[in-house]
């Protein structure tokens, strides 16, 4: 097991840069991770650690960002806590199927997947639209916030990438959120899925702490600048980050398929 590991000056500068920038983009539209994961590996580290230590930088990041998004009323905190619950569950559970599917079916899926979600985005302009309460009441409210909790922490667990934005859309879609609303219920979520993936990491001695902790740090940095922007900005900043994101994260799927 790795105690610790020496990177030089400009690799530890370069990772805490790309953590940050992975932090900006998460904190608004998701998928953060397809910045920060190369970023781990371009330095060196194992891939086991890659992955405990981007899940803990994530983690604090989204802690900060989803404190944000509290303090400004950007959520719906009872509907936020029940999808949050049925996330960890779902994560939790995931983490442990995850070696009952192969890669390559795991990168089929998506690459199913993430047209469908950008041509949504495309075509449904109401997304960026007000708030529909209409598509929330009685007890349907939990059921949605619980199944977009459960099935999304459960890919988190099992992918990963682009988690935010799908609990974005979801919560748009499904429940009538505005982006800015959805994307404060969505920080939650994608928070409680993260802490059941950074339990396992530690549990297994898989963060290298000397890393990933200066890491977290620009993480957080990142996570409140664009929080920040997301809150002022709303709809006109969150939905071209979700369309960028989703182009990057089919991009990777794309050239991971054909290698």
């Amino acid at each position: 097991m790795l105690d610790w590991l020496p990177l030089s000056l400009p690799a530890m500068l370069f990772l805490c840069a790309m953590v940050g920038f992975a932090g900006f983009v998460d904190s608004a539209a998701g998928g953060g991770g397809l910045i920060a994961i190369p970023a781990y590996m371009a330095v060196g580290l194992p891939m086991h650690f890659v992955y405990g230590c981007n899940k803990l930088s994530s983690a604090v990041g989204t802690t900060f960002s989803t404190a944000r998004f509290f303090r400004s009323g950007a959520l719906e905190l009872q509907v936020a806590l029940a999808a949050a619950a049925a996330s960890f569950a779902g994560s939790a559970l995931a983490s442990r199927a995850v070696l009952l599917l192969p890669d390559a079916a795991l990168k089929l899926i998506l690459l199913v997947m993430l047209p469908v979600a950008a041509v949504l985005i495309l075509v449904r302009r109401d997304l960026a639209g007000p708030d529909r309460p209409a598509l929330r009441t009685g007890r349907k409210k939990w059921l949605l916030a619980a199944g977009i909790g459960f099935f999304i922490g459960g890919y988190d667990g099992l992918i990963g990438p682009g988690t935010g934005t799908f609990a974005i859309l979801a919560f748009c879609v499904l429940m009538g959120y505005d982006l800015s609303s959805a994307s404060g219920n969505a920080k939650l979520l994608n928070l409680a899925s993260n802490y059941a993936s950074v339990i396992t990491m530690v549990a297994a001695g898989k963060v290298l702490w000397a890393v990933a902790l200066p890491a977290a740090v620009f993480g957080i940095a990142g996570h409140l600048l664009g929080s920040g922007m997301a809150l002022k900005k709303g709809a006109r900043f969150i939905r071209p980050m979700m369309l960028c994101v989703l182009a990057l994260l089919l991009a990777d799927l794309v050239v991971e398929l054909l290698a």
